[in-house]
């Protein structure tokens, strides 16, 4: 239907089958969806002072570092607010709620506490298209993007369907001007098919048995030492091939339509660091806070106290992101604990000392120490999962039975196949770089195999669509 539309309604195509593919879940969320679209878009031309102005004058107010307006201030403040507000709403309410009423009974008066009826459901995808949505605002205000006239335009960025629901997270200076015009070549098509067939097979084929080993593990009464290591590291191998594989398919669908979204994994389990691991997971998203948040706190320019606040606070904020649960508080905590140690044994020339692989192993054991609280449905529950880690648990009747169902030839085999592939295979990103016969025989290989997996398996969760 993109193809065959006239040129000039491509956009209007894309952004009506966006909608009904959002809408398929609840037709509400599009409701939704449209109203931070028009905010943002009203917002954008307030900003640029181009609402009932003539759009061929030059924008001369919005040079990068200028001065602005009391009513440009007022605009983009809106813009951020509305989205925050929203995203805060459906995603914070019951959270607070909970949280409220159980402060409540532990001071002793829980004859006030709130007995709300109401149960708010998290729209698929806010946290990801509010914050592009956000971002078009904000960009114009700094001067790094143009403002868009057409307001179908913005409706297909916001919209887009391919990373609609779970990123990546497409800023808007990053495809401002594919907007107004872009090439559609076969090369394109033909790397965005082979983006998708090796994203797909990574979730099929990996992060779906590898999260099969995580869920027995994680939601077992009880489990023994090494079982516990299997599960966790299964879940850090699933929610990596997850992701990233979904990735792999929106960037594969956005260059089949003409756009090249960024880069959002880069073998993060290879770092050597969790600097480095920041550097290389979620890239969309840790960028994202990186100059919507940390630079304007005020980064590292303010002394070091000061930079290890703003590095807590960001990762906090971004734990919070994924999820109302005071473990994701714990998960950016644990990370943004990191982040500041190392910045302060770098100057210590501590990281370097180390050799690569030492170096890979610690950060990497690390990461999945701290995926545990990701994982885990509450606190008390990781707290138990990380002291049979520990050895702090004995294998009981139940664990034998695990064994009997995560132990078999084929998880087995998807285990170490996700080791070799984490860290020995090439990333997407390189690998089809260049097409040549011989990839295109393993590619439709793996996308027909991966097909066939599809339709025998009844264990097919995303995990970021309910971030």
């Amino acid at each position: 239907m993109y193809y065959i539309s006239p040129k000039k309604w491509r956009h209007f195509t894309l952004t009506v089958i966006s909608y009904i593919f959002y809408g398929w879940a609840n037709p509400a969320f599009v409701v939704l969806m449209i109203g931070s679209t028009i905010i943002d878009y009203i917002c954008g031309l307030f900003i640029a002072e181009r609402w009932g102005k003539n759009w061929s004058k030059p924008i001369e107010n919005l040079v990068k570092g200028g001065e602005r307006t009391r009513r440009q201030k007022l605009a983009v403040t809106i813009s951020v607010i509305s989205n925050l507000s929203l995203l805060a709403f459906f995603k914070y309410f019951n959270f607070a709620v909970e949280n409220y009423n159980s402060l409540l009974e532990f001071i002793g008066v829980e004859t006030i506490a709130s007995d709300s009826i109401i149960n708010v459901i998290l729209p698929l995808g806010i946290s990801f298209y509010t914050f592009q949505s956000m971002s078009y605002s904000i960009d114009i205000y700094r001067g790094d993007a143009k403002p868009i006239r057409n307001f179908i335009d913005f409706a297909c960025y916001v919209s887009m369907f391919p990373q609609l629901v779970a990123g990546p997270i497409i800023r808007f200076q990053d495809v401002s001007n594919q907007l107004k015009h872009r090439t559609h070549t076969l090369e394109k098509f033909s790397r965005g098919i082979a983006f998708f067939c090796l994203g797909m097979a990574k979730k099929v084929l990996l992060a779906n048995p590898c999260g099969k080993i995580a869920d027995v593990c994680f939601d077992s009464v009880d489990v023994g030492l090494l079982n516990s290591w299997y599960g966790a590291i299964s879940y850090a191998f699933q929610i990596y091939f997850d992701f990233s594989g979904y990735s792999d398919m929106a960037i594969g669908l956005g260059l089949m339509l003409g756009f090249v979204f960024p880069k959002n994994f880069d073998a993060p389990y290879s770092s050597r660091s969790i600097t480095e691991f920041w550097r290389r997971w979620h890239i969309s998203l840790s960028t994202w806070l990186r100059d919507y948040l940390y630079i304007p706190l005020g980064g590292n320019r303010n002394g070091n106290t000061r930079t290890y606040i703003n590095l807590m606070i960001v990762m906090l904020l971004g734990g919070l992101w994924h999820g109302s649960s005071w473990n994701f508080v714990i998960w950016g905590a644990i990370h943004g604990t990191f982040l500041a140690l190392e910045r302060l044994a770098n100057k210590k020339a501590f990281y370097q000392k180390l050799p690569k692989i030492a170096g890979i192993i610690i950060t990497f054991i690390i990461v999945v120490f701290a995926w545990v609280f990701f994982r885990a449905t509450d606190l008390p529950s990781a707290m138990h999962y990380l002291q049979a880690m520990f050895g702090g648990t004995s294998a009981t009747q139940i664990d034998v039975v695990n064994n009997v169902l995560i132990r078999n030839p084929y998880y087995i085999f998807s285990f170490i196949l996700a080791g070799i592939v984490v860290w020995k295979f090439p990333q997407t990103w390189d690998f089809t770089k260049k097409i040549t016969f011989a990839k295109t025989i393993w590619i439709m290989l793996l996308m027909i195999v991966s097909v066939m997996a599809l339709m025998t398996q009844d264990f097919n969760p995303f995990i970021y669509f309910i971030f």
